[in-house]
């Protein structure tokens, strides 16, 4: 019998491992990963920004984990010698009915306690001489790491202490029993006192599979990049964000300066025929039909229409892209820039057609299932870890009260 067996070896999972065995060093904590590696998939193919929660609801888990986890990032990248840098991040207004929305989104930065002061246009230049914008948002705490390191040092630091990692098994069967959670892998059987599903693009059918039945769908989104050849990477300091369009749950493509040098622009944001589909070309059509068939996708769908068929034209359109990246940047041109990679966003939809836009947590009496967490999950992955404990200490002292009584 384990104390506790998490599935998913993304960020999200190893943060909930390291947060479980931090709280409980006697406990056995063992992590189960379909992959050959952990964070192959939402975490291997981040774009590596530190987020500041600027986006999102006030008090929202996602606003308040942004804001607390940017600070525990750094202070987890400090005590471990992972490189990072704080650089800070503009966001653009490039025409004039864009300003109402920003100055919408610089006060719900002051609502979330952020360190974010306007700019006009010559005080955006002295930041980001190359782009073009009428004002902006100078969001200082912004900032990027490498979260495939920081994932390697969280594993390290479990196995380190007694935990274990266990990559190349997928879970086949799961059963929540009175006393216990039985998992079946395709190497072996595991009887665990308690379950945590993390499994990212998989979550929703981990719980299924797990006797749960939740009005939630894992839609994938994958998002497309270029990378800026060298020679022209000094037209982006750091990171420069468009004005997100209100009426279109992503945030548009934008300029992101990597821990190593790079400099990435994108991402757009389409429908992938594939949970894990990185590539145009990748096609699975037992995913592909359960997106197609879910009446949650159409009611999606009939709202984002317009848009979707912009990011679509986007996906197959090198020149439309680029004329997107000249919003802000007018000087960028096709030629600078390079196919880069792709990441797909395991974004969770409800059969009424809404995203939910927080991170969705859900309990059993001996199962956990984390339901939603895309951007900024990487982020805020060391405080959703601590909040996954803090829910079951809660429970588990909830529990042995009723016991009392």
């Amino acid at each position: 019998m384990q104390e506790f067996v998490i599935v998913g070896g993304g960020i999200v999972g190893l943060s909930v491992g390291l947060a479980l065995i931090e709280k409980y060093p006697d406990r056995k904590v063992i992590i189960i990963e379909k992959e050959p590696e952990v964070s192959m998939h939402q975490t291997g193919n981040n774009s590596g920004v530190i987020h500041s929660g600027i986006y999102y609801k006030p008090e929202s888990y996602k606003a308040r984990f942004a804001r607390q986890g940017s600070k525990s990032m750094v202070a987890f990248c400090e005590e471990h010698g992972i490189e990072y840098d704080i650089c800070g991040k503009v966001i653009v207004a490039t025409e004039g009915k864009e300003l109402p929305l920003l100055h919408n989104l610089y006060e719900r930065g002051l609502q979330n306690e952020l360190d974010i002061c306007r700019l006009s246009a010559d005080e955006l230049k002295e930041i980001e001489p190359h782009v073009a914008g009428i004002g902006g948002i100078h969001v200082k705490n912004a900032g990027i790491v490498n979260y495939k390191q920081v994932s390697d040092k969280i594993r390290e630091l479990i196995e380190a202490r007694g935990g274990e990692i266990h990559c190349g098994e997928t879970v086949h069967h799961i059963v929540e029993q009175q006393d216990r959670v039985i998992i079946e892998t395709n190497r072996t059987t595991y009887e665990t006192k308690y379950f945590f599903n993390c499994a990212g693009l998989q979550s929703d059918r981990i719980a299924k599979m797990a006797g749960y039945m939740t009005d939630v769908k894992i839609v994938p989104f994958r998002g497309e990049y270029y990378t800026i050849k060298e020679e022209k990477r000094n037209l982006v300091k750091n990171l420069i964000y468009p004005v997100p369009d209100p009426n279109f749950p992503f945030l548009g493509v934008h300029f992101t300066r990597m821990i190593g040098g790079e400099v990435e622009a994108g991402p757009n944001a389409v429908l992938s025929f594939k949970r894990e589909g990185y590539k145009k070309t990748d096609i699975n059509i037992y995913d592909l039909a359960e997106v197609l068939t879910y009446k949650g996708f159409w009611k999606l769908a009939s709202g984002f229409m317009k848009e979707g068929l912009n990011e679509m034209a986007r996906s197959y359109s090198k020149n439309l892209f680029v004329k997107s990246l000249q919003k802000l940047i007018p000087e960028i041109q096709g030629e600078d820039l390079k196919t880069g990679g792709a990441g797909v966003r395991a974004q969770a939809l409800r059969s009424d057609g809404k995203l939910i836009d927080d991170f969705y947590i859900i309990s059993g009496k001996r199962c956990t299932h984390v339901l939603n967490a895309p951007s900024p999950a990487a982020t805020a992955s060391l405080e959703i870890g601590k909040e996954i404990v803090r829910r079951f200490e809660t429970r588990n002292k909830e529990a042995q009260n009723l016991i009392t009584i």
